[in-house]
């Protein structure tokens, strides 16, 4: 069969009333996703339609019945829903006090680009794929509502992530599905003068088109980089086809292209951030292309625009595996990065270098979290947990530094609140807490007023949302069961899957086996004595995707499939496919625990758990990720005690009779807790006390506001003092490092002296003298610190104290430094070493040189 393609293309448009004519600019800024009456408003028009079209605004107003449009555009009662919505968009887009505003002042020299491979903003924009899509997606609703000048950078997938379905043995089978973006909430991106933005993109030694796509998130614009263009071959068409498909060789031409094409098109648009934020690792890339523009503008080598454009650059690492890191193979980035290399005046060696741990071994791999660490001031795991495990894994970038030094921080996740909450909550804390719980949602303060709801309406409510989410559930059994060819017995049985009035636990997440979704199958006997318990009976809703080349991700979704078929399992146990951002909202809006049972710590944050806590759900869960921050006796229970156990099956014996223990014996005990009036009111205190607890400090208000202040306000600044008077404080920083690394050979310790007793008492300090050899260096350019404290068991400083040393006299290239050890807090056997380390005005991090002198 012939495939006739069009010779001329043009766009179809919505025939709108004149009274509506606003509608089209209201369905492509999605603020409607998070504003509740702005959804309300295309619910209104058609509730089928706007179902039908998966609630899709922009698709809806393409093929509704032109007589519903003028029948709406002449009725009162829609046209002052109509006017109230366009008058909120507008006080919303033109806000002049703001969160950031107020904060700084007019002090407004900050622009920042936020980069990640996917957005989960909308349903109805799939440009996501799980855990991290949904955390980008909330950062710019959040720097939306607070008012960060932020533009956001991604790709505009064709296919996008795969969609899940089972078959008949409950294997995960993968299906993809072209997305027509003429009727998504996009638009292309234009010029000043107007015409679109279509940018050639080097790729390797060939160029290829990139279409530039625009969707506006509230305040925030963000740009989505598209390849499938007239003019590429198939090859680079493709590029922009699905998100994390393909071979490595596709994951490095997606990177240049959202990293390189992503720094090109924002220059293209007259955009230049002073900061740009990459959120993972797949982002790197546009770190070499800052370094490339900078050194083509104004003249600079490349150390020199490294130092200016790293100040501005942060980095945010999501993942604790290995695995999830992305490694190319030296001979796939020369195939790319060839003339690149020259571009930046770098030879092969030192180009690869930068994306090794070891940059002097040629077989080790490329590393993009490596690229990033390395090129950025700014570095932060998502969790207090997390940043340990980060400093583990990539402390050797920084040498000999103390685990506690390795310069990666952490700022906590958090989710997008007022995205996540029900609608029936909504207005429930409306009444009770005022708006302020919206407007500023990391107010303490604010959430306290939970206190004031009465027990039967947050009780009522949240039975609603059960009700809910399990009438949502059989309606999902039933239609996956058709598209497999069931029998009318079983889908009659779908309609008895579950029960309304019953303990409901959620678990839905990506389906990798670090995160155990079958923990709690282990024991099946105890499991269906727990799940049909006559007095206190418990049902399991799970929903989750496997890597399309993850089978033991798979074989776990089809363990859960098969277990479900039992007779004794078949009302109590459901699987949801195709796990996406509807069902999340029905599970954490709708469930009575949500249940996280990683492998500590590989858990990195896991925010899915911070999304029911605001709607009252209880967790349950292993202390890993956010949960070992989080968690006290009043907002939930935690599985074990913080273990971490060198054999897997011991773990996961333990720990699931852990958590059947605590299902039994207070989880659910404490459900069915009834007074006279049947509710269960300790249980709902404990609801409240999540509220109350976690709001505040687990949403990304508070989140971006801990990015801006701690990053990207110092980063901007640190970059304004770089670039000054022709960048000469980059120039001079990047002479220095050179003179240092080039001298610091002669640098060592030579002798060290303790000037006060060999006793102590508590309270006291050690007095020393250090005798240092500089060689062609000076006292300035070093830092000499005295690293003391409690000795252990192996001689080694536990809990050290740092503190400086001040240089009394210099000759010959040698000079003698004096310093005060911290005082000794405690009795017991404490001690002190001496160390050099790099010290400049500018530099952001000593460690960074990986150069250190230590005594001994």
């Amino acid at each position: 069969m012939k495939a006739v393609k069009a010779i001329e293309t043009f766009n179809v448009i919505p025939a709108l009333p004149p009274e509506l004519e606003r509608m089209p600019e209201i369905a492509h800024n999605l603020l409607w996703g998070w504003r509740h009456g702005i959804r309300a408003l295309f619910r209104r028009l058609d509730p089928e339609l706007w179902e039908q079209t998966l609630r899709n605004p922009v698709r809806m107003l393409g093929i509704i019945d032109q007589a519903r449009l003028s029948e709406a555009a002449e009725d009162p009662a829609f046209l002052a829903h109509y006017n109230r919505v366009c008058q909120e968009l507008d006080q919303y887009m033109e806000a002049t006090h703001t969160w950031y505003r107020v904060a700084r002042q007019g002090a407004d020299s900050l622009t920042l680009a936020y980069f990640s491979a996917e957005f989960a903003i909308t349903d109805c924009v799939p440009i996501y794929s799980g855990g991290l899509g949904v955390l980008a997606g909330d950062h710019l609703k959040s720097a939306s509502d607070l008012g960060l000048p932020l533009v956001g950078v991604s790709l505009l997938y064709q296919q996008g992530y795969f969609r899940q379905y089972l078959n008949a043995d409950g294997w995960q089978q993968e299906a993809y599905s072209d997305h027509d973006f003429f009727t998504m909430p996009v638009q292309p991106a234009r010029l000043p003068g107007g015409e679109p933005l279509l940018l050639n993109i080097p790729l390797g030694e060939r160029l290829i088109k990139v279409q530039v796509w625009k969707a506006q998130v509230g305040r925030v614009p963000v740009y989505l980089l598209d390849t499938n263009v007239p003019g590429n071959p198939p090859v680079d068409r493709d590029i922009t086809d699905r998100l994390y498909g393909g071979d490595l060789d596709m994951r490095m031409r997606q990177e240049i292209v959202l990293g390189i094409g992503g720094m090109r098109a924002l220059k293209a648009l007259g955009i230049r951030p002073t900061v740009c934020h990459m959120n993972e690792g797949h982002t790197a890339f546009l770190a070499l292309e800052r370094i490339r523009q900078t050194m083509e503008e104004h003249g600079l080598d490349f150390d020199q625009a490294r130092e200016v454009t790293s100040a501005g650059q942060v980095f945010t690492t999501h993942t604790p595996v290995s695995a999830g890191n992305d490694f190319f193979a030296p001979a796939l980035v020369d195939s790319y990065f060839a003339s690149y290399y020259r571009e930046l005046g770098l030879d092969r060696d030192r180009f690869l270098g930068l994306g090794r741990t070891r940059p002097e071994d040629p077989h080790e791999a490329f590393g993009m979290t490596v690229l990033a660490l390395r090129l950025s001031a700014h570095r932060n795991g998502v969790s207090r947990l997390h940043e340990r495990t980060a400093k583990r894994m990539w402390g050797d970038l920084w040498g000999e530094a103390p685990e506690g030094e390795v310069p990666i921080k952490h700022i906590t996740n958090g989710v997008h609140v007022e995205s996540w909450i029900s609608h029936d909550l909504t207005e429930l804390l409306d009444t009770y807490l005022g708006p302020r719980w919206r407007e500023k949602p990391g107010d303490a303060e604010a959430w306290q007023y939970v206190k004031r709801i009465p027990p039967e309406e947050l009780w009522r409510t949240h039975e609603r949302r059960r009700e809910r989410l399990v009438a949502f559930a059989r309606r999902r059994l039933r239609v996956q069961l058709e598209g497999r060819g069931a029998s009318p017995l079983e889908l009659a049985r779908a309609d008895e899957a579950l029960d309304p009035r019953v303990l409901t636990i959620g678990f839905a997440r990506r389906f990798a086996t670090y995160k155990r979704a079958t923990l709690l199958l282990q024991d099946v006997m105890r499991l269906a004595r727990m799940l049909n318990n006559p007095d206190r009976p418990v049902q399991l809703i799970f929903a989750g995707k496997a890597h399309p080349n993850d089978d033991p991700g798979k074989e776990m979704i089809r363990d859960i499939v098969h277990l479900s078929r039992h007779e004794e399992f078949r009302k109590r146990i459901v699987f949801l496919e195709d796990y996406d951002l509807d069902i999340a909202r029905y599970m954490v809006q709708g469930a009575d625990v949500w249940i996280n049972t990683p492998r500590r710590p590989l858990e990195a944050s896991g925010t899915s758990g911070m999304k029911a806590a605001a709607n009252g759900v209880l967790n349950v869960s292993i202390l890993d990720g956010w949960w070992d921050e989080a968690y006290s006796l009043d907002v939930g229970w935690a599985i074990g005690r913080g273990e971490e156990y060198p054999d897997e099956a011991s773990q996961d014996q333990v720990e699931s009779g852990a958590l059947y223990e605590l299902l039994e014996t207070q989880v659910a005990p404490m459900f069915y807790e009834r007074g006279a009036d049947n509710l269960p009111r300790r249980w709902v205190a404990r609801m409240k006390s999540a509220m109350r607890a976690l709001s505040p400090e687990y949403n990304t208000h508070r989140m971006v506001r801990e990015y801006t202040t701690d990053t990207y306000v110092p980063a901007s600044e640190c970059t304004r003092i770089l670039s000054e008077d022709d960048f000469a404080r980059a120039r001079k920083l990047a002479a220095w490092k050179r003179r240092v690394k080039q001298h610091w050979e002669g640098v060592r310790v030579e002798s060290v002296l303790q000037r006060s007793a060999d006793t102590l008492k508590v309270g006291g300090t050690a007095q020393v003298q250090a005798k240092v050899r500089l060689g062609e260096l000076e006292p300035d350019d070093v830092a000499v610190q005295l690293y003391s404290g409690r000795v252990d068991a192996r001689g080694n400083i536990a809990d050290p104290s740092i503190t400086s040393m001040h240089p009394v006299s210099a000759s010959d290239g040698i000079a003698l430094f004096e310093g005060t050890a911290a005082p000794c807090s405690a009795s017991g056997l404490h001690g002190y070493t001496v160390r050099v380390l790099p010290r400049h005005p500018t530099l952001s991090n000593a460690w960074d040189l990986k150069v250190v002198r230590w005594a001994g």
